[in-house]
């Protein structure tokens, strides 16, 4: 068998250097992210008052639901070294297109639709001014960043429109019948599903951890990197003009501003859930438990009295710990290999 070691031989096969399977679950920064927000919630159930509120989850998964829908394709996205700065811009850029819509009379469901196809369209500028102009990723997206909201502010200008159909802002504020869960929970669960095996169980999501250790290696064993990224930034413009439908109809608000910000939480997130700014590694478990632990922090926080600024500098702070220690792990597996190589070469060398 492959996973034994070949004692005729005196060979040891690579699954018999591997770690035990409970250790690779479970030693691992996702498992270790998911473990602080398990510590967190406890922390903050008996610390804090109100917490434990069926309320409070329902205010938290409104609040974090644009973050965790865009999180799904900006960790692909991320894991190919390539970074979306511009996903907080298509969510104003769709919320405008949606308000719009609807005071020209379109259908809510019409309006939606070609705000999603805009977001589409932007999410497929970004992919081609990356792969087929070959610029840099954080140059493009800085730059489409202020062109989207610029747009949507002189779609709108400093106005706002709220005027939209009850059903539909009742149905963003609705949760499953008989649970605190609010009902974008399930759009997000089939899209998480559908994420989570395009990444962990396909080919393509294969190709995207070889595009971002080595897109030169990726490129030479026949993946098309090029139209792998274009088709990664089209799916984070069509996710961000979904977000951007749902935020307008939760707040019964279409305005130019807003979601400002909303990117760094969501680079916040995934790289906080384990998923590597240097590309070539990460989970989406990792990620989602980071929208939650970052959701989770801020919820309690404001209800402790704490304010948003603070709030802001230790999500600063998680954001650089994660980065910092990821970059210290990978220095210190570096070493380590070093070390046993050095060790080997000793050992053969007295046996010589």
């Amino acid at each position: 068998m492959t996973s034994a070691i070949d004692t005729e031989h005196g060979r040891r096969t690579y699954s018999a250097y591997a770690h035990p399977l409970w250790r690779r679950l479970l030693v691992t920064r996702e498992s270790a992210i998911i473990g602080l927000l398990f510590l967190v919630v406890i922390v903050a159930t008996f610390a804090v008052p109100n917490f434990d509120s069926p309320l409070t989850l329902t205010f938290l998964i409104r609040e974090i639901a644009p973050i965790l829908l865009i999180a799904l394709p900006m960790t692909l996205i991320i894991i190919t070294e390539e970074i979306d700065l511009s996903v907080a811009s298509i969510v104003g850029l769709s919320s405008v297109i949606t308000g719009l819509g609807v005071q020209a009379g379109w259908p809510l469901p019409f309006a939606a639709v070609v705000a999603i196809l805009v977001g589409t369209v932007a999410g497929s500028i970004n992919g081609a001014l990356v792969t087929f102009v070959g610029l840099p990723s954080l140059a493009v997206t800085i730059g489409t960043l202020a062109l989207f909201r610029g747009i949507a502010v002189g779609l709108l200008g400093t106005t706002a429109i709220s005027d939209f159909p009850e059903f539909w802002t009742d149905l963003t504020r609705m949760n499953i019948p008989g649970t605190p869960m609010p009902l974008i929970i399930v759009p997000f669960l089939v899209l998480a599903i559908i994420f989570g095996v395009l990444l962990h169980f396909t080919p393509f999501g294969r190709s995207l951890y070889a595009i971002g250790l080595n897109k030169e290696a990726a490129a030479f064993s026949g993946i098309n990197v090029g139209l792998t990224k274009f088709w990664l930034f089209v799916m984070s413009g069509a996710v961000s003009g979904y977000a951007g439908v749902y935020f307008t109809l939760l707040y019964n608000n279409a305005r130019g501003d807003n979601a400002t910000g909303l990117e760094l939480q969501i680079i916040a997130a995934v790289l906080l859930g384990g998923v590597s700014i240097f590309g070539g590694r990460g989970a989406l478990p990792g990620v989602i438990a980071g929208v939650l632990l970052i959701g989770t922090l801020s919820s309690a926080l404001r209800l402790a009295g704490v304010t948003s600024d603070i709030i802001n500098v230790i999500t600063g702070v998680l954001l650089v710990a994660s980065v910092v220690s990821a970059s210290f792990l990978a220095w210190l597996r570096t070493k380590r290999v070093a070390a046993i190589g050095r060790k080997k070469g000793r050992a053969e060398a007295s046996d010589g």
